[in-house]
């Protein structure tokens, strides 16, 4: 069985919602789409201890770096991310939570694999500086 890329968020965004990295609320998640040929269907490469994701889109190859993650990928060892089923191909969303000042507080990045379905956080971080709101635009 293959999941279609398409409509993958619903679920997804649930799945890190209810995750609640950090032990915080996500409040808002954003859906990664590529910024070259509107793709939904990525490789993702993570580092979850340097909190660095990169998304590689399927379709046309484009490299994109999730949130803030281009400002650690030098202190970066980043693998291959793949799910137990084998399949490498994923939906990616971003879920956000958020300081009482409004301020991104912790990223989650979470990835539906488009073999099997099946849900996952393969990185979360804290983000311990402001102002943030460009990381929202980052998914």
């Amino acid at each position: 069985m293959t999941a279609d890329a398409s409509g993958a968020l619903e679920g997804l965004a649930d799945f890190l919602r209810e995750y609640r990295a950090g032990g915080y609320a996500v409040q808002q998640v954003r859906e990664a789409v590529c910024g070259g040929c509107a793709g939904r269907r990525f490789n993702v490469m993570a580092d979850d201890d340097a909190g660095c994701v990169r998304r590689i889109c399927v379709a046309c190859a484009d490299t994109f770096y999730v949130a803030d993650s281009a400002d650690y990928v030098d202190e970066a060892d980043l693998g291959e991310c793949a799910c137990p089923c084998g399949g490498e191909e994923f939906a990616v969303a971003v879920g956000f939570a958020f300081r009482g000042d409004g301020e991104v507080r912790w990223v989650s990045v979470g990835l539906r694999c488009l073999r099997d379905g099946s849900l996952g956080v393969y990185a979360d971080w804290k983000i311990d500086y402001s102002p943030t709101a460009h990381l929202l635009e980052l998914a």
